[in-house]
């Protein structure tokens, strides 16, 4: 049963692409470091075999508008799909997982290439399509109409419009959840500040904190405090093996939880499937500790599998994190 009295329990806003992941042959490629990074070396001029491709739909709208819907709240997914091939391919599957599609229609889907894992880690090469192309004649605001938003990474007139649709969320109130990447920080700074002003929850990673307050400091409580001063009410941080951490205006403390250790199989969707737990819970009413449980768990099934819904908890998922026993510290930032 939703949990409140209006059409829809939440709306993502972000992309939708079609996800093919890539495996070859490790001994065509080689792991260099260069230039301070890791890289995957291909030899120039070589034809590479591909052992197996796999095909998924993802993108940040999407990932996380599933996430929702099997936790068990009324979703809509509000982006732009193509009128193709990959656009009916991403329609079915929100269909098939009772996410309602309240966005438009564009040329040629978003599209990314995932190559093979090293390290826990991969490379991923994502063609955005129409997925920059959402404006505001596009939109219907008679369908916003949900106790939350939860907005990820958009470039372009979508940035636009999504900034639109945040202030009209203000205006309805309707909470924000809000998840920034590292190129929108590094690229739209002043904009991001002032789209998190009066959101409710921030989510995003270490590094992309550290971009946002100009600060590279490791100190995860300097950069809690420093991010706090920008308006949002619940910050989570998210720092790899390093667990998350969050803070809450509401009760001024720091609650940091470290993951489970489990076998990686792949980690694209890692943090769509980490933020949607969290807010699903704190929207379930669940306490800061809970839903940072929740949201870990339901990132440790999903690096378990390959793509980024396959492996998404559903309802049970609340009860497993009742009875997690991992610890959660509480300090008074």
């Amino acid at each position: 049963m939703a949990p409140f009295g209006n059409k829809y329990d939440i709306i993502t806003i972000g992309s939708a692409t079609v996800d093919v992941f890539v495996h070859t042959d490790p001994t065509q490629s080689e792991v260099l470091r260069i230039h301070k990074h890791v890289d995957i070396a291909y030899p120039l001029g070589a034809k590479i075999l591909i052992k197996e491709l796999k095909f998924f739909i993802g993108g940040g709208g999407t990932n996380t508008a599933v996430a929702f819907s099997r936790l068990g709240l009324k979703t809509a997914y509000l982006g732009k799909i193509g009128k193709d091939d990959n656009g009916k391919t991403i329609l079915e599957c929100l269909f098939k997982e009772h996410v309602t599609f309240i966005g438009a229609y564009g040329d040629i889907s978003g599209y990314s290439v995932i190559l093979d894992s090293v390290h826990d880690d991969r490379t991923i090469f994502t063609y955005k399509g129409c997925n920059d192309d959402l404006s505001r004649n596009d939109i219907d605001f008679k369908n916003i109409d949900s106790k939350w938003i939860y907005a990820s990474s958009m470039l372009k007139e979508s940035l636009i419009t999504q900034e639109k649709i945040i202030q009209y969320a203000k205006r309805k109130n309707i909470s924000v959840a809000y998840n920034p990447s590292i190129y929108l920080i590094n690229t739209n700074k002043s904009k991001i500040k002032r789209i998190i002003k009066n959101i409710e929850i921030l989510i995003f990673n270490k590094e992309e904190a550290q971009a946002l307050v100009s600060d590279n400091t490791d100190n995860i409580f300097n950069l809690l405090f420093e991010v706090s001063k920008l308006g949002p009410k619940i910050i989570v941080i998210t720092d790899g093996h390093n667990g998350a951490h969050c803070y809450n205006s509401y009760d001024e403390y720091v609650y940091s939880a470290k993951p489970a250790k489990v076998k990686v199989v792949e980690t694209t969707g890692a943090g769509d499937a980490f933020a949607s737990g969290f807010v699903a819970s704190i929207i379930m009413g669940k306490d800061i500790s809970s839903s940072l449980k929740l949201g870990m768990l339901n990132a440790e099934s999903l690096i378990s599998g390959l793509g980024a819904k396959t492996k998404l908890l559903d309802t049970r998922a609340f009860v497993m994190a009742e009875r997690d026993h991992r610890q959660v510290l509480q300090k008074k930032l």
